[in-house]
């Protein structure tokens, strides 16, 4: 038998990160475009964007930007604050894999 369960944060007015909400940060990290990050989960634009938007609100800053025009059109960039909220949910998530493992051994 195995002890299986995750892990997401919450502020005062809810969800504010799990496991989906990291991977899309890291897709528009990744494609510089909430558009091409949306397309590369498998989401509308509106989706992905209700869930950054969400994630701002929550956040004392903008975890995600737009940026506008330039030769290529703009785009969108994950701020210093997103990096860190990125951050910290690895490291949690990692150290609660860790414990779910632990527990798996004693079931």
């Amino acid at each position: 038998m195995n002890v299986k369960g995750r892990i997401w944060l919450e502020t005062a007015k809810g969800t504010f990160a799990g496991e989906g909400r990291i991977t899309l940060l890291e897709r528009i990290m990744e494609h510089g475009s909430i558009t091409d990050a949306a397309k590369s989960m498998k989401m509308s634009y509106r989706q992905a964007w209700e869930q950054i938007d969400a994630m701002n609100k929550q956040s004392e800053k903008p975890l995600v930007i737009k940026v506008s025009g330039g030769a290529g059109g703009g785009g969108s960039l994950i701020t210093h604050e997103g990096k860190k909220v990125i951050d910290i949910y690895k490291k949690l998530n990692e150290q609660f894999e860790k414990f779910i493992k632990k527990q798996s051994g004693l079931v």
